[in-house]
Formats: structure tokens, C-alpha cells, sequence
């Protein structure tokens, strides 16, 4: 069923869950959170400019904008948070995370795409309600999407191995949770 040497799910002709693959998505990750981390610090007023290179006040106009403010903290704050648990979440685990930890994998995957979603959206809006870009906004909605396949890959192998846990009628519940063996039978 798996090269156990590789990992490599049935069917599939290479591992999702090499660092090979992942490391890239956590490094973007990483500068995501570093871009967010600096909108957030403009929009909790720490600094009193953002930098701007190709859209004169764009920037400002976004940042501040009624979108930005919708909810309690500025949306860069969660967009920090969100990068930050996109990392988190994918550095834990091993090279078969995808058999071995399905809960991390699924939520690697729920977190990873619907940021962006949300971050096309936001790109959606710029010009739409405030004839405005924002360049690092934009730079952030890119690395989100550039984000989601290798992401979803992953996912995407975690699914199949639980529908084969399904389909051998062993529980569910504790593969989701890693368990070696259930009910007498290895997964």
C-alpha cells in the first residue's frame, strides 16, 4: 500500500508531507507573517507611515479603509495570526504526517485556504470600493495563493487514507487522531 521507505501514499507518485515540500510553504508563511505583522503594526498606529513604492496613498487609503476595521483588531493582525498558524501548523510532524497525524494535515489545509480565499477577496476589494492598491497587500494575497496547491496536496492525501480507513470499517475517530492500530486491525 506505501513505500514505506518514502512514504509515499497508494497511488501517488511522490510524498506531500516531504520537507522538501512543506519547508517552502513555511517559509512563505513566514515572510506572510512578517508583511502582516508590519500592515498590522501601521494599523495599530505604531508606525505613522507604511511604505508604499507604487501606489502613492493606496496604501493608506486600504489600511484604513472601513473593511480594514470591520472587526475588533485590524485585519492585518489576523492575517499575522493566520500566517503564523499556517507555520505552525505545517512544521509539526513527520515526513508521513499525512497517515501518522491527519488532524494536523486537515487543519494545515483549513487554514492554508480559506486565508487565501480571503485574501483574494481583499485583492477584490481594493479597487472595487476604494480605487485603490496596496503593495504589500498585494504581495501578502500572493503568497497566500501560492500557498494553497502544495497545501492542498497534502491535504488531499490525508483524505484518501482516511476514506481507505473508512472503507476497512476501522474507526474513524482514532485514525483522525493517529492511532497506530484500532479494533485489532493496522492502519
Amino acid at each position: 500500500m506505501m513505500n514505506k521507505d518514502e512514504g509515499i501514499p497508494p497511488g501517488w507518485n511522490y510524498n506531500p508531507a516531504t520537507w522538501g515540500q512543506r519547508l517552502p510553504i513555511i517559509g512563505l508563511a513566514a515572510v506572510g507573517f512578517g508583511i502582516a505583522t508590519y500592515l498590522s503594526l501601521y494599523q495599530l498606529h505604531v508606525f505613522p507611515t507604511i511604505w508604499e513604492p507604487f501606489f502613492g496613498n493606496g496604501s493608506q487609503k486600504v489600511l484604513n479603509s472601513g473593511v480594514s476595521k470591520l472587526l475588533p483588531v485590524p485585519d492585518g493582525v489576523l492575517g499575522a495570526l493566520g500566517y503564523l498558524s499556517d507555520a505552525a501548523s505545517g512544521a509539526i510532524g513527520g515526513t508521513r504526517r499525512w497517515k501518522t497525524m491527519p488532524w494536523i494535515v486537515i487543519l494545515f489545509g483549513l487554514l492554508v485556504g480559506p486565508l487565501g480565499m480571503i485574501s483574494i477577496l481583499l485583492v477584490i476589494l481594493q479597487p472595487v470600493l476604494y480605487h485603490a492598491w496596496c503593495t504589500l497587500c498585494l504581495c501578502s494575497a500572493a503568497i497566500s495563493v501560492i500557498m494553497i496547491g502544495p497545501a492542498m496536496d497534502e491535504m488531499l492525501a490525508s483524505l484518501q487514507y482516511m476514506r481507505r480507513v473508512k472503507d476497512s470499517e476501522v474507526s474513524l475517530w482514532k485514525a483522525f487522531w493517529g492511532y497506530k492500530s484500532v479494533q485489532g486491525k493496522v492502519i
